[in-house]
């Protein structure tokens, strides 16, 4: 309850400087379905987020069993505690000490996607930027001086904020361009932003697993009461008929 109450605190205000970002989002096209969307998305945060953001609300076991992935595999390539199978994604570091260095003990993340959305997470994770006056160095957009580095930079390579000289009204002005790597990234900027979709989908995932079951049920629902309300309309005049 403890680890919820400050992973709760964190994000109120968290969300309310999202709410007061008033740049564009990037829209974030995820697919439920795309198992192997899915699976990346799963490596890269047990990888590279894990070791910081517990997801203590889901199980190991039931993401590997909802993502088609083998037990046995999923033990050996994504689960790096110890842990049995079946027990919940507890991050391994302290939070005493990750308060101290972070100034806030970093929140757990099993429903960050239902606090912030998808489009939301898939801008932040492709808007760092370096800023010398930061702590870690960098700097968010979307997140104004967040507080956490830029973990994800060995697959996208150092980004910064870029401007070109463009003709703009008759005269040639420094225009901002953008947030681009140097290039010295183990991916380029196509698959940085395809991983960071996956990432994306995988933390909507996580923030509602039945989600497709409850969107599969939706539709027999609407279908019966399609069908109810066609009989009520029938009875009504079959009713009204005897009353004439």
């Amino acid at each position: 309850m403890k680890r919820f109450l400050m992973a709760l605190a964190f994000l109120i205000p968290a969300a309310a400087i999202a709410a007061g970002y008033s740049g564009p989002l990037d829209k974030a096209n995820i697919d439920q379905s795309d198992k192997a969307s899915l699976q990346s998305g799963a490596q890269i945060y047990m990888n590279y987020c894990l070791g910081c953001h517990s997801m203590e609300y889901q199980r190991y076991q039931r993401t590997f069993e909802d993502l088609d992935i083998p037990l046995d595999l999923g033990e050996e390539f994504l689960q790096f505690t110890g842990d049995s199978v079946g027990s919940h994604k507890f991050s391994s570091i302290d939070a005493d000490a990750s308060a101290e260095w972070f100034g806030l003990t970093p929140p757990d993340l099993t429903m960050v996607a239902r606090v912030r959305g998808a489009d939301w997470l898939y801008t932040y994770f492709r808007s760092f930027y370096v800023d010398d006056s930061r702590p870690f160095g960098v700097n968010n957009e979307v997140f104004e001086n967040v507080g956490m580095p830029h973990v994800l930079q060995e697959l996208q390579g150092v980004p910064r904020k870029t401007w070109e000289r463009r003709l703009v009204d008759g005269e040639m002005k420094e225009v901002y361009v953008g947030i681009k790597s140097d290039g010295t990234g183990s991916m380029s900027d196509e698959e940085f932003d395809q991983a960071m979709l996956d990432l994306t989908n995988f933390l909507v995932y996580t923030g509602e697993p039945m989600i497709l079951e409850r969107q599969r049920m939706g539709m027999f629902v609407i279908g019966f009461l399609l069908i109810l309300l066609i009989l009520s309309i029938l009875l009504k005049k079959e009713y009204w008929r005897d009353v004439k």
